[in-house]
């Protein structure tokens, strides 16, 4: 007899390419305990993408920023 598992992933096998990505999209969200973490990110990634493309906060590359962090710590 099949397990419960089994048995789900038959009866998802039988929907289509949308509607299994829709279902996977849920069942990874519910693994997600922590909704308002990754609603806060995704506000601060956001603000951060608009200052960016405003121009009112300068970046630099990588390399130069862990240059200064480097030197900062010697």
């Amino acid at each position: 007899m099949e397990n419960q598992l089994e048995l789900l992933e038959a009866e998802a096998m039988k929907l289509s390419s949308a509607e299994r990505a829709v279902f996977a999209q849920l069942l990874l969200a519910s693994l997600n305990e922590d909704t308002e973490i990754e609603e806060a990110w995704a506000i601060e990634t956001e603000r951060r993408i608009a200052e960016i493309e405003s121009g009112t906060t300068h970046v630099i590359p990588i390399a130069d920023a862990l240059a200064q962090v480097r030197a900062a710590l010697k």
